[in-house]
């Protein structure tokens, strides 16, 4: 039960391309937005869609994948954790950001997808 703890799978499309960063260590980071869609009937009965975005980072060999394949618009399935960072702005306000950190990602949809 244990892998249970802190686990999220989602499945949607990036949002815009991924930003890869070479850290000095010479290990890579990427991050990227990815976008799920809801899709239910409201009150009146009528098709309604909801959009969720999420902030998702990778490390290492993830990174590399994330670099070679995946573009703006792509289907992916994501498998991680949530992590929570703080940060303090300029002028000295905390800020809090919830991120999905992956460790699996799978590459969906055709290979000819543009």
């Amino acid at each position: 039960m244990s892998t249970l703890k802190n686990h999220v799978q989602l499945i949607g499309n990036v949002g815009q391309e991924p930003t890869i960063t070479n850290l000095e260590s010479g290990k890579k980071v990427a991050r990227f937005s990815l976008a799920t869609n809801e899709h239910y009937k409201n009150a009146k009965g009528e098709k309604t869609q909801a959009t969720e975005w999420h902030t998702v980072v990778a490390w290492g060999k993830t990174a590399e994948i994330i670099e070679k394949y995946v573009d703006k618009g792509k289907e992916i399935g994501v498998s991680g954790k949530l992590r929570t960072r703080t940060y303090t702005t300029d002028d000295g306000s905390q800020r809090y950001v919830t991120e999905v950190e992956a460790r699996e990602i799978l590459l969906l949809g055709s290979k000819n997808d543009q």
